[in-house]
């Protein structure tokens, strides 16, 4: 008797997952084949360029031509596309005010600390820009001194 189990199925955005892993263990931008030949277990071409494509749909990915290809690159770190997630959820939903008091409320302590800090920290680097112009911005603007 043959045994003719199929393959487990994968959860929903798992192979996005492995891809964008694949991606960043990369030395720079890479081919869909490097991808491929990277998550080995069989899967198409076809399904790693797919899965790639949708990637960049969603802003997770960039790609630049390489010969008659594209090389693929993360468009950000982990942390960087959870936050990119998080953003997405929350200007999904119409009342802004309510989903963030039910974030903040649902944090543990450190979590809360933490995000004071981080709030604390971004207003004081606004505050110290808002008297006017910065060196790099004046000189960017070619407002320096001659």
């Amino acid at each position: 008797m043959t045994d003719q189990r199929r393959p487990r199925r994968r959860g929903q955005g798992e192979l996005e997952a492995q891809v964008l892993s694949a991606l960043r263990e990369a030395d720079g931008p890479t081919t869909a084949g490097w991808v491929q030949e990277r998550l080995g277990g069989g899967l198409a071409y076809t399904t790693v360029v797919t899965i790639l494509t949708r990637l960049m749909a969603k802003g997770a990915v960039t790609r630049e031509r390489a010969g008659r290809s594209f090389a693929w690159t993360p468009a950000a770190d982990e942390a960087g596309l959870a936050a990119r997630r998080m953003r997405k959820v929350l200007d999904a939903e119409s009342d802004r005010e309510a989903v963030l008091a039910s974030f903040v409320t649902g944090l543990d302590a450190d979590d809360e600390r933490l995000l004071r800090g981080l709030l604390d920290r971004a207003k004081g680097d606004a505050s110290a820009g808002a008297g006017g112009h910065d060196a790099r911005e004046a000189d960017e603007a070619g407002e320096g001194e001659d």
